[in-house]
């Protein structure tokens, strides 16, 4: 596969991202998928996905969990229900990521990924090693089908992520970096975030947002990608400096507006193609 192909978000039948035939259409060869809904986890379906994907030529390069109930209306709500985090909704959530690792196996995708959720910041505290002792369990189920686990970025900080991973100490545990959540969520600058976090980069989303007028306490508003506040040249130098040779994958999901949704990532492929044509 070529340095940086192209990627985009799909699912099988959640709505998000785009469809199998816009991805062809467009001549991107690989996805992320949002994993489907428990029916459709069956090994007959991964079989009837599997022959699309063939038709369309297209590869999943990762697996993406997701859990009903979740929300990401602004921040706040995002701290109460996304994730493995929230405790109510965790033991659940947690066997159902294991099966969302298993389907992935059943499409032999090497690489399952999440938003983990809004880690307690402090690493001495009951909540916070709750979660790495789930995410070890997590990885260790990951490894039993020989996958990676990738948690994506966005709701920490580069420091509270490092320290985390240090913390989980699992040799699959690997993260999906996504420069537009850093922005969203407030939680830092994505340009240096990448500089430290590279040596864990194993995948990343293409997205765009920009700031908002209080970081961190509102919600910053996602754009078409190369409108917003992300640099992405920028971003591009800084993948070719730690090393990351992977799928860029655009993810913009606005499935109640499809025709301006294909446009938009239309315009994201060319920007991306012109970029890597430029740095790669």
């Amino acid at each position: 596969m070529e340095k940086w192909p192209l990627g985009v978000f799909a699912s099988i039948d959640a709505g998000l991202g785009v469809r199998l035939e816009v991805a062809h259409e467009l001549g991107i060869p690989t996805l992320h998928l949002h994993a489907p809904s428990a029916a459709r986890r069956t090994a007959e379906a991964a079989a009837e996905f599997q022959k699309r994907l063939d038709d369309y030529d297209l590869t999943v390069t990762a697996v993406f969990g997701g859990f009903e109930g979740e929300s990401y209306a602004d921040i706040s709500t995002v701290a109460r229900t996304v994730g493995l985090v929230p405790p109510e909704t965790r033991s659940a959530r947690l066997a159902e990521m294991k099966e969302i690792a298993d389907f992935a196996a059943k499409l032999s995708v090497p690489v399952v990924a999440l938003h983990l959720g809004c880690i307690e910041e402090n690493r001495d505290s009951t909540p916070y090693r709750e979660i790495v002792n789930l995410t070890q369990d997590l990885c260790g189920h990951c490894a039993g089908n020989s996958q990676a686990l990738h948690l994506e970025t966005g709701q920490e900080t580069s420091d509270g992520l490092l320290a985390f991973l240090g913390d989980v100490d699992r040799d699959n545990l690997f993260v999906n970096f996504d420069p537009a959540n850093m922005i969203l969520y407030g939680t830092g600058d994505p340009i240096p975030a990448l500089q430290q976090v590279g040596a864990y980069v194993r995948s990343v989303h293409c997205k765009d947002g920009c700031w908002s007028n209080s970081p961190g306490v509102d919600w910053g508003q996602e754009v078409a990608l190369g409108t917003g506040d992300v640099n992405f040249a920028e971003f591009l130098r800084t993948l070719n400096q730690i090393g990351y040779a992977g799928p860029l994958t655009i993810e913009r999901e606005i499935p109640q507006q499809p025709e301006r949704q294909r446009t938009e990532i239309g315009n994201a492929v060319k920007l991306l193609q012109g970029l890597r044509a430029e740095l790669a």
